[in-house]
């Protein structure tokens, strides 16, 4: 198995294709020329607070026919670190949240942030236009 770049997060094609986007709109958000329409800021949930907060905000975003959504997870942990407890979790589990989500159909895209919108801490989730 390789390694999915940093930038990408794979959702697989059953439920909503990873690369729906456009040329131009990979351009804008590697850019940083994309203004999100919603913030989602997991620091300092748990698990499960987090997950609830992740499903409520992704219904009201698509309720509100939002497009970009910015979700802050937190940056991945550093391979240096000697905490005694695992970091990262949120993070971690973030694929697999989007990917099993009862909104996975409506989600298009979900690409790495710009530095601007915060990095390797945050993602962009790109919504389905609804027809």
């Amino acid at each position: 198995m390789t390694a999915q770049p940093a930038s990408r997060i794979r959702v697989p094609a059953a439920r909503a294709p990873a690369n729906t986007l456009d040329r131009s709109w990979d351009r804008k958000l590697a850019g940083g020329m994309v203004s999100p329409d919603r913030t989602i800021d997991l620091h300092g949930h748990t698990l499960a607070s987090a997950h609830a907060m992740l499903d409520h905000q992704l219904d009201h975003a698509i309720r509100h026919g939002e497009r970009t959504v910015l979700l802050v997870t937190g940056r991945p942990p550093r391979k240096e670190s000697e905490r005694p407890h695992a970091r990262g979790a949120i993070r971690a589990a973030i694929g697999d949240w989007l990917q099993l989500s009862r909104h996975a159909d409506a989600i298009a895209a979900v690409r790495g942030a710009h530095p601007r919108h915060g990095g390797a801490g945050a993602l962009y989730v790109i919504l389905r236009r609804k027809r």
